[in-house]
């Protein structure tokens, strides 16, 4: 009996001192656990992939708080860090705002939404707030603030970087052109000029202010556009400056499109060559201060853009034959064409009729519509007309041709 309560005794005993160190070593693992999740919990979370397309953007300057939008690239990722092209572009007096967003409705921004395959390039939009304009000192300082901004940020390349404005864009461009000559790749003007609308004592000086901007500019290559029958910048203004360039050696395409008024940049902005001019073009490295380096052949080149190519005359045989009537894909009747004298005719679905012009014997254009859209009849092995398809600078769409019954 003795010897079993001297047995029992030894076991609570160890048991008393075994429960302690057990506990401990519990709550140490249990800790550790805790801890483990703990530390997982707060690990860095992968960055969720950057949005891109056209987003909202602010930048600080001088205490103001300015609103404006930058468009990204699909294809733009913030962790391979490549080095894009980028735009610095400047709008019209018509987009001047504070909420950041309308001068993406026009000019280039309109041509990235209808062509974004054109254009890889991030490009910075700022906005010129009311009442100022582009060439006040302040809203120069706006634009480059937000460039350098969103370059650091979305890894702009110096050497490609491109500015281009239009209309009061323009003027600041010109501005921001003569006064960082060797920060821009290659600058795209569109219906502006040198001459401010809100300064006509800037004409006083036309015998002696483009020499001075070419001379700023040096070799920088620079694309003007303009409208012919401009109303609000005349074309003068170009032709001013592309004779100044000239004169000084400079690396200047100058083209003027016929019958278009001061809105040339729908036309300008939608050449398929305009992109791939800015990116043969790339400033001299920063550390190595020099002219900027032309890829393109040096030189003037001054082109006058028709509105409508030459029209050709087709005898009425074959206008007979591009004529009947055209069907969409569910049999239904929409373009009919039909030949009326020497010309051709076309009458769409609800009754609208347009007069065609024959750029080739199968490719039409409308004679009192955009040059930019074409009218194209397909034929088979035989010849014989198939279908007609229209295109634009946008879209194409494709009808085909109703069988005609033959007479018994």
């Amino acid at each position: 009996m003795l010897r079993s309560l001297r047995f029992l005794r030894a076991c609570l005993l160890v048991a008393a001192s075994v429960a302690p160190a057990l506990a401990i070593a519990q709550g140490a693992a249990g800790v550790g656990a805790a801890g483990v999740a703990a530390s997982k919990s707060h690990q860095a979370r992968p960055e969720p992939p950057q949005e891109t397309g056209f987003l909202n953007r602010k930048v600080e300057l001088h205490g103001e708080t300015y609103r404006f939008v930058v468009y990204l690239p699909e294809e733009w990722r913030r962790d391979d860090h490549k080095l894009w092209p980028i735009i610095l572009t400047l709008h019209g007096r018509g987009e001047r705002g504070s909420e950041g967003m309308w001068q993406t409705q026009i000019g280039l921004p309109q041509a990235v939404r209808d062509h974004p395959d054109r254009w890889p390039f991030v490009i910075v939009m700022p906005q010129c707030p009311l009442p100022s304009v582009w060439t006040d000192p302040e809203m120069l300082d706006l634009a480059i603030a937000a460039l350098d901004q969103e370059a650091a940020e979305f890894h702009g390349d110096p050497e490609r970087t491109y500015l281009t404005g239009l209309s009061l864009g323009g003027y600041g461009a010109w501005e921001l052109a003569r006064t960082f000559p060797h920060r821009w790749a290659a600058v795209v003007v569109v219906a502006s000029g040198v001459f401010w609308s809100y300064a006509p004592e800037r004409w006083q000086q036309v015998a002696t202010l483009p020499a001075e901007y070419a001379h700023a500019l040096g070799r920088t290559p620079i694309w003007l556009f303009h409208g012919a029958d401009d109303p609000v910048i005349l074309s003068r203004q170009s032709e001013l400056m592309f004779e100044a360039l000239k004169a000084s050696g400079g690396h200047v395409r100058f083209w003027l499109y016929q019958g278009i008024k001061h809105d040339c940049w729908t036309r300008a902005y939608g050449e398929p060559d305009l992109p791939r001019w800015l990116l043969a073009h790339h400033a001299a490295p920063p550390a190595a201060p020099g002219p900027i380096v032309a890829e393109l052949p040096s030189g003037a080149d001054r082109q006058i853009i028709p509105f409508h190519p030459p029209a050709i005359k087709l005898p009425p045989a074959v206008l007979d034959s591009l004529a009947g009537e055209y069907n969409d894909k569910n049999g239904n009747i929409v373009n009919t064409i039909y030949r009326q004298g020497e010309q051709l005719y076309q009458k769409n679905l609800q009754g609208e009729v347009a007069e065609l012009a024959a750029e080739t014997p199968s490719v039409f254009f409308y004679v009192n519509g955009s040059s930019t859209t074409r009218l194209t009849f397909e034929r088979d092995a035989q010849g014989r007309i198939t279908a007609l398809v229209l295109q634009d600078d946008r879209h194409e769409e494709r009808w085909e041709k109703r069988p005609t019954t033959e007479p018994r």
